[in-house]
């Protein structure tokens, strides 16, 4: 039942108890299925809430608590749902932890694998609908600095997936020239032996296939146009 649609409604009623103890000690919390945050003033305070909540959970409840899991942190430091809090104690914000932003990233790799035989138009596709649920769980931060130039290193995947699927020096050539390269340039890039990564960063590629042109196909990043 772990991760099934029914897990977070079996949890809320197990769980009930739980929240209406805390909610008669006067403790400050939120919880999601069988995720919980309590808050509290200070780390001493703390160590002591998870001790007796723990007490509580396993002797009351009768219910294992996750040690690994469990501790006391800053807010800033911690994570619940894939999110955490700006370092400020006058003016907090909601933002992305850095565990959520590395597994997006690793979920873009995926989806822009150059080894899947897909056509640059399908795996724009199928990005962009990923892009777009993601945004639509995670578009209430606050605070989008982790999120700065992530267009542009999804732009980079997308462009060494192009230099893969042209292939051969011949069709390099002939692709930069049709997009306005100079042959004095296109000459020798379109026969460099660097591999598509590091040729996705040249100058003369990134002219030749900009940003616009994945726009073009139909990608949409939704922070930047939501910014």
């Amino acid at each position: 039942m772990q991760g099934g649609p029914l897990s977070p409604v079996l949890s809320n009623v197990v769980l009930d108890e739980l929240d209406k103890e805390l909610e008669r000690r006067g403790l400050r919390f939120v919880r999601f299925a069988d995720d919980i945050v309590i808050y509290v003033k200070s780390r001493r305070a703390g160590q002591r809430v998870l001790q007796s909540v723990t007490r509580f959970i396993t002797r009351r409840m009768r219910l294992k608590v996750n040690a690994d899991k469990s501790g006391v942190n800053h807010p800033w430091t911690s994570k619940f749902l894939g999110f955490t809090f700006t370092n400020s104690a006058q003016r907090p914000q909601i933002r992305l932890h850095w565990k959520t932003v590395k597994r997006l990233k690793e979920r873009v790799r995926e989806l822009t694998g150059r080894s899947s035989g897909r056509s640059v138009k399908r795996v724009v596709g199928d990005l962009t609908v990923f892009l777009r649920g993601w945004w639509n769980y995670f578009g209430v931060i606050q605070s989008r600095n982790r999120l700065a130039r992530l267009d542009v290193w999804i732009h980079r995947r997308l462009r060494a997936l192009v230099w893969k699927q042209w292939k051969r020096a011949r069709t390099r050539i002939t692709e930069l020239m049709a997009r306005g390269i100079p042959k004095a340039f296109a000459v020798p890039v379109g026969t460099a032996r660097k591999g598509p990564w590091r040729m996705s960063q040249v100058k003369w590629v990134v002219f030749a296939v900009p940003g616009r042109y994945f726009e073009s196909l139909g990608l949409n990043i939704p922070w930047t146009s939501t910014a």
